[in-house]
């Protein structure tokens, strides 16, 4: 079992840089492999980005490559998530998730969910 708890969000200008955290309460954090999940208004939960327990692997979507950057500390039991360059469309709740295995593109694989946090782009 895992808590994950979701913090840094805001409003911000296009071009600015935000930095979402995930604090995990659990003992076996650093097992999971953990993603950054978001969803905008009107639109499905996609994949952002994530990161396997060994920080070894990571994924991340066409639309942030670049942009955006995971990480993870498990010793602080906590997985960050490093947006620059914000665009309008980086716009949506962002929500981290746990899973037990390799990283998976789609939520169901996960497990469990944070509450999320919004993030607003403006132009």
């Amino acid at each position: 079992q895992v808590q994950l708890v979701e913090s840094g969000g805001g409003l911000v200008q296009a071009g600015a840089s935000l930095r979402l955290s995930c604090a995990a309460a659990g003992r076996t954090f650093s097992s999971y492999t953990m993603g950054w999940f978001r969803q905008a208004a009107g639109k499905e939960r996609e994949l952002v980005a994530a990161i396997s327990w060994s920080r070894v692997s990571t994924y991340y979507a066409d639309s942030v490559k670049g942009r955006f950057t995971i990480s993870r500390d498990n010793a602080k039991n906590t997985v960050y998530l490093q947006m620059s360059s914000l665009k309008p469309e980086d716009t949506a709740v962002y929500s981290c998730a746990a899973r037990v295995g390799s990283i998976a593109t789609m939520a169901k694989e996960y497990g469990y969910w944070g509450q999320g946090t919004q993030v607003t782009v403006s132009s």
